[in-house]
């Protein structure tokens, strides 16, 4: 029933930002299915076809999708029309506006009363939902998004995937409530770290990030070995831009003191904004590039590559990334730049770390 739900979510989610509220629109009913496929990995596995041709019924027995009788079909089985009319957008009922003033001593409803094809049945339930937990929210535990958003709309992911639920894509903003008032956070995720042996918790200071897995293993050996850059007490493999979502799981496992965080990436433009933006959302941590890292990969040049394709090339990043360079450095860095090229973590080996030794 719950996948059922998802698929038919997904369907009205296409189907309402289809639809016009002064004329009909035309839908080739394979263009649809194959958005959806796209956005779900495990489609064929669960017979996403059988729930896609049950959610397409559903919409045309409500009226919102009129077949185009034309002889053609989709190919399917059991077949559906290949076009279909999708249906003006039906104004919604407005609420009760002595309900709305009950609730108002919560909520500020300008929005709603500015924007009324919001007005629907399933909006005030979830508003309703809201306002019961508020009148009793200073007795709740603090809990995770997906456990709040289960408790008061059904579904973990509610407000947080937009795809599969556009209405809860800026449903707190529109009722102008807080993630404080209803008690939840976004709890960071899990890393992978190594702690130097003999060190304990209490003796943390100095922390390098490292961007790849590779280089994680190397900079194990190199620090049990003595002979790594900054002489971290702990190295957490950053998993690419996953650190950005884990970093501040940090600070749940650690006590609170001063760090020093180095952070070593590919040079790249992924890589550069990797740090950039750590360094930006965490303004209040000493991050900053390992510099003596990455001055040994800018050694290794004649290892350079292509940058991987689909990569934003972002000059902002950019520009913040290199001002932490030497003049010549930065020559070198620009090259790069210009010529698409880049230099992986990769090329710093046990082998090629002997070179500095």
């Amino acid at each position: 029933m719950i996948t059922i739900d998802i698929i038919e979510t997904r369907v009205r989610g296409f189907i309402g930002d289809i639809q016009h509220p002064k004329q009909k629109k035309k839908i080739n009913i394979n263009d649809l299915e194959f958005q959806l496929r796209k956005l779900m990995e495990d489609y064929f596995e669960m017979d996403g076809y059988s729930l896609f041709y049950h959610s397409i019924e559903t919409l045309q027995a409500e009226g919102q999708l009129i077949p185009i009788q034309n002889n053609q079909y989709n190919g399917r089985t059991p077949a559906l029309p290949l076009y279909y009319w999708v249906n003006i957008k039906v104004q919604s009922t407005k609420w009760d506006r002595l309900e709305m003033m009950k609730l108002s001593d919560q909520f500020d409803f300008s929005y709603y009363e500015r924007h009324p094809e919001w007005q629907t049945v399933e909006e005030w339930k979830r508003i309703h939902n809201v306002y019961t937990f508020l009148q009793s929210n200073q007795e709740r535990e603090i809990v995770s998004f997906e456990e709040r958003s289960l408790e008061l709309f059904g579904y973990e992911k509610f407000l947080l995937d937009g795809d599969s639920f556009p209405e809860g894509k800026g449903f707190l903003a529109r009722i102008g409530v807080s993630e404080e008032q209803l008690k939840m956070v976004s709890y960071g995720e899990p890393f992978v770290f190594w702690m130097k042996q003999g060190k304990e918790i209490k003796d943390i200071q100095r922390v390098l990030i490292v961007e790849n897995l590779s280089f994680f293993h190397t900079s194990i050996k190199l620090l049990e070995d003595n002979v790594l850059d900054y002489e971290p007490e702990l190295i957490i493999y950053g998993e690419g831009t996953k650190i950005e979502r884990s970093f501040s799981f940090f600070f749940r496992m650690f006590p609170p003191k001063s760090y020093l965080f180095y952070y070593a990436g590919d040079l790249d433009a992924s890589g550069y904004g990797i740090l950039v933006r750590l360094i930006e959302k965490y303004p209040e941590c000493c991050i900053q590039p390992a510099l003596k890292i990455y001055r040994k990969m800018l050694e290794c040049t004649e290892q350079r590559n292509d940058q991987k394709s689909g990569q934003t090339q972002n000059s902002k990043y950019r520009d913040s990334f290199f001002q932490w360079f030497t003049e010549e450095e930065q020559a070198l860095l620009l090259e790069l730049w210009q010529e698409n090229k880049r230099i992986p973590q990769e090329v710093l080996t046990i082998e090629t770390w002997r070179r500095w030794m």
